[in-house]
């Protein structure tokens, strides 16, 4: 009865089974890997971050260039404050507001941005509070230049003048006349009353949309290795019927062979001669 596996069709089905069902594992382990590795991602940053705020500040220029192991760093920074830019569309306790950003031009000729505060409500420059004159020397903590779409960072284009969506240098030199660092820095204490911005973990390394996409792609690999053997499963059925049948002598059912009287087809029936013998 079962003689058909030995069939080139059945050879070919269960060669591709053999193939399909590992592949699938391995992919689903794998997403599972790397979803793993996101939550460790995410544990370390937290612990990073919670121990880079009891260590002393240091020198920028110790910590650059910004990476996952500088992110979160106390730095202290001197120089002028320049040019200020509002960032929206930046929540805070789940309220809506936005950033109050100022360029600090340093001795180097570049400018840090620094992240004075945070205000509630709707970008106003009118609210934001003026930086102060003169030499200054802030202290914060460092960060990582945003990226479009990545940790709640607004993709959105075509800001308002004194307005910027993104904090990046790729961003800032299109409205600065001087070249910015890649990093920018968030005040521990907030300036003039505003409120101080919290350290965020590194992008790509928080419990985001992407971390669980891949637990959703895990899923989808197993269900698929579910799919594959179910299939299997239900073609050896149908193909063990039909050979029980075929052993049985039971023919299979030609549909329209004939009508439901048992009588042939229009098309083959012989014609009938008329009444009047025409």
């Amino acid at each position: 009865m079962y003689r058909f596996l030995l069939t080139p069709r059945w050879w070919g089905i269960n060669v591709f089974v053999v193939l399909a069902i590992p592949f699938c594992i391995f992919m689903g382990s794998w997403q599972l890997g790397r979803f793993e590795d996101r939550v460790q991602d995410h544990n370390s940053a937290t612990t990073q971050a919670e121990s880079a705020r009891r260590e002393a500040a240091r020198p920028l220029a110790e910590l650059l260039p910004v990476d996952q192991a500088t992110v979160g760093k106390q730095t202290t920074v001197s120089g002028r404050y320049g040019e200020q830019l509002l960032v929206p569309d930046r929540k805070l306790d789940d309220r809506q507001g936005y950033y109050v950003l100022t360029l600090l031009r340093t001795d180097a000729g570049r400018a840090l941005p620094v992240v004075r505060g945070w205000l509630p409500g709707e970008p106003d420059p009118a609210k934001a509070p003026a930086p102060p004159a003169g030499e200054v020397t802030v202290t914060g903590a460092l960060q990582a230049s945003e990226t479009p779409g990545n940790n709640g960072v607004s993709s959105r284009s075509g800001w308002p003048q004194g307005q910027t969506g993104v904090i990046s240098a790729a961003s800032l030199v299109n409205l600065v006349p001087y070249d910015v660092y890649d990093g920018w820095v968030t005040l521990n204490t907030g300036d003039s009353g505003m409120r101080a911005v919290p350290v965020s973990a590194p992008q790509n390394t928080g419990l985001d949309l992407k971390a669980f996409q891949n637990l959703g792609y895990t899923a989808e690999w197993f269900a698929f290795v579910g799919f594959v053997v179910f299939m299997w499963f239900r073609l050896l059925r149908r193909e063990v019927e039909l050979a029980r049948d075929a052993e049985l002598g039971i023919v299979p059912d030609a549909g329209n062979a004939g009508d439901a009287d048992g009588t042939a087809p229009d098309a083959e029936r012989e014609p009938r001669p008329s009444p009047s013998g025409v």
